[in-house]
Parts: C-alpha cells; structure tokens; sequence
C-alpha cells in the first residue's frame, strides 16, 4: 500500500482574471494493484493519471495506491482503505477524487456518500479533456455522444445531483441539466448525434475518396498523446497546427501536403493521440477521425524517445491501432525529441526497432532521413506497358493518361500505341 502526498496544506491555487476568480480543484488520485500486476506499472498509470487531471484544469493534492486482488464490488477500494482515504480527503480539503480504472455506477454512488465529494473515473476524465478541447463541429458532436453513452447507466438512482452545474471534471460537455431528462430523450439525442456523425462521415469518406483519386500518397501520423505529432506535422509541412506540452491538444484530423524529396506530393495527417487504455466510448464516438488511420498508404508511429515508458506506449498504440482495424497497414516508428532524450534512451529504441528514424521535431534533426525513407516506403512498385490500345477504348488511353506516367504515344491506323509506367496495383485494369 503506498500513499504519496503532494503540497499538504497549501492554500488553493486562484488566478483573477477580468475581477473573476478562478479555482482550480483540489484532487486525490487513487488507483490499484491488482493481481498479478507489477508496482512499476501501476505507478506509472498513476502518474499519467496526474498529468490527465492536470490538463483537465485541477491541483493534484495526494496520491495512493492499494494492492487487492481485485477491485471491491460495491467500493473499488476495500472497506478500511475507503475510510482511511475519505478521513484524510477531508482534512485535505479535497473537491474530487479520481479513481485510475473504471467505476460501475455502485462504486461511484458508494464512494460519493463515502468521500462527500465529487468522484470521477479515468474515462470520465479523459471525457471532460476531450469536451474541453473540442472546438469543431464534428469533434463535439464526438464528444458529446461518447459522454451521453457513458453517463446513460448512471442516470438511474442520480436524483437532485444531476442538478447540479459546476465547473470541475465530469461537469463539461453537455450541461448536466440535459442528462435530467429521462433516457428516452437521452437515447434520442444519441440517435440524431450518430446520424449527424453518419453524414459527416459520408462527407468525409468524399474527400478522403478524392484525395486517392488525386495519385497523391496518403500518410497518417499516429502515437500516443503528446509524442509530439502536431509538431513534426509542422515541421514537415511549415503548418501552422496548435502546439502545446498539454495531453489531448488535437482531436480532429488535419491534413497537410509535404514535399518528398524526389519531387512528389503526399498527403500528411495529423490524428488524435492515443493513451492507455483509450476508452472503448471514445474509440466509437472518434471512429470517423480515426480513420484517417485505415485508409493511408503509411502510418508514421511516433515515439517521445523522453518518456518515462516509450514501450510501454508503443503497444498502447498498437492496441488502439488494432482496434480501429490499422493494424495491417504500413508502419514507420518515428523516435521523437531526440534533443531532449539521453542518447541511451534512444539507443535502446533504435536497437529495439533498427528500421525506426530518430529525429526531433523541435529543431528538425533527421527530417531529411525521414522523408527520405518515407519516400521510399510510399514509392509505389512501377511496370511498363507498352502496347496497342484501340481508338474505341478511349476510356483506358484516358485512365493511363490519370494513373500512370505515358513516356511515348504513337497515332496508329489501328489505335496509339502508349508507352507508359504505371503502379503494380493500377497494371491489372491494362490487361498485364
């Protein structure tokens, strides 16, 4: 059992701004090791649990951590731990506790009476994130449906408390009085948010469609929050996407033309970033912005070299990857922040994946070797066709005119006889 305490009896922190005061909440975290689980990986959960309710805008106070077997079924946390940690939130003046796993709706009841005190999970946290940072249309019609879909089981047994508007974690998004409603209107205004979602996704699919049809190269940066994707987008595009050392500062796709070296154009985007265990309601509700994942011809898999556990965060992405069903597509593994990270660190990695590229994206190291190599990986493999196409089939002159390279034509009696390269995959509609 560990317990950590940070800034024991310091008064709240406030800001004015415009005469108005500003508070941020005071929180204890709380997380488990369970069975069969090593300390170090829990302890690390915890951390970036402090880092996840830091950027959701509240003071960390104290941390714990208890070792069960499993969680308690009507508390999480076992009966003496809950009364330890209640007594002792109390004397903190704390306004939230965050639990680092996931709380049925008993638990989170339970522990509210427990603790007298708002009580969030880590989805409900990473959920009030994403509604603070959403500013698109698409991107909070995401959001809201991924927070109606987990606070539907909890509507039941709330009472006055759904009442209440606040403005600390699990308050944003859709207003709390909203969720008063009964769950027929909830489930409604779940329905006509996935039928918006519906049309933007057709819409988006279009672009995505004309985008291949251009013969450009499709690339998607991926990795988990914070490995600096926004940055290398800029760095590779001279964009000019917001950029801050803050978890989950993008949710909605950006795309990008970058120049390769042997002078074509792909396309770069930029997609939300990944964490451990991503919540399967943000999965869904994101599914149409992540699929910029799906369709591309490379996935550029970026990597803080700096972190405390990069492997860690490598097989979270590739979880979420597998989830979404990017698993088969092209991968390059993009070791980033070189420039901050010990040369050893990167070494490691570097041996780990030895095809991987280090670069950094705050002072452009290795940005030639990866577009370089980038070029190579999205080259498509090229056959020549030289041979009679007759003047009734204008429609194949006309596609290997759109698809391919026409080196010769030659105006016959017969027909013209082209000579041209195209791309292995485009060949067959040819006749090779």
């Amino acid at each position: 059992m560990t317990d950590r305490h940070v800034g024991r009896g310091r008064p709240r922190l406030t800001a004015t701004i415009t005469d108005l005061e500003v508070v941020r909440q005071r929180a204890m975290l709380a997380g488990l090791i369970v069975d069969g689980q090593d300390v170090s990986v829990a302890e690390a959960s915890l951390d970036e649990l402090v880092l996840l309710t830091d950027t959701a805008g509240s003071e960390v106070v104290s941390t714990a951590l208890q070792r069960r077997d499993h969680p308690h079924p009507a508390t999480y946390f076992g009966s003496g731990k809950v009364d330890q940690l209640s007594s002792e939130s109390k004397a903190l003046d704390i306004d939230v506790l965050v639990v680092d796993g996931e709380l049925n709706p008993i638990q989170q009841r339970n522990l509210q009476s427990a603790f007298e005190c708002d009580v969030v999970d880590r989805i409900a946290l990473i959920l009030d994130i994403f509604a603070q940072h959403a500013t698109r249309r698409e991107g909070m019609a995401q959001v809201e449906l991924a927070m109606l879909r987990y606070r539907l089981p909890r509507l039941r047994g709330r009472g006055t408390e759904m009442s209440r508007l606040g403005g600390g974690i699990g308050t944003r998004g859709p207003g709390e009085t909203q969720l008063e409603t009964d769950r027929r209107r909830v489930l409604g205004r779940i329905s006509q948010l996935e039928d918006s979602l519906d049309k933007m996704r057709i819409t988006r699919d279009t672009q995505r469609k004309a985008r291949l049809r251009s013969g450009m190269a499709s690339i998607a940066l991926v990795g988990y929050t914070n490995a600096g994707k926004s940055s290398l987008l800029n760095r590779l595009t001279e964009a000019e996407v917001l950029v801050e050392d803050r978890l989950f500062s993008t949710l909605e796709a950006t795309t990008r033309r970058v120049d390769l070296p042997g002078g074509r154009v792909a396309l770069l985007s930029d997609t939300v970033g990944f964490v451990r265990d991503l919540p399967h309601t943000l999965v869904e509700a994101f599914r149409s912005t992540l699929e910029e994942a799906t369709d591309t011809d490379l996935l550029l898999h970026v990597v803080d070299a700096s972190a405390d556990d990069p492997d860690g965060q490598i097989a979270a992405v590739r979880t979420t990857l597998r989830e979404i069903g990017s698993a088969d597509r092209p991968e390059l593994l993009v070791i980033n922040k070189v420039d901050v990270a010990t040369p050893e660190a990167v070494g490691r990695l570097l041996a780990i994946h030895p095809e991987a590229v280090a670069v950094s994206a705050f002072d452009g190291t290795g940005m030639e070797a990866l577009l370089t190599v980038v070029e190579e990986k999205v080259t498509p493999e090229l056959v020549e066709i030289h041979r009679l196409f007759p003047y009734d089939r204008g429609d194949l002159i006309a596609a290997l005119h759109r698809v391919g390279e026409v080196l010769s034509e030659e105006h016959g009696a017969d027909g013209v006889i082209m000579r041209a390269m195209v791309s292995a995959t485009e060949a067959g509609q040819f006749g090779l």
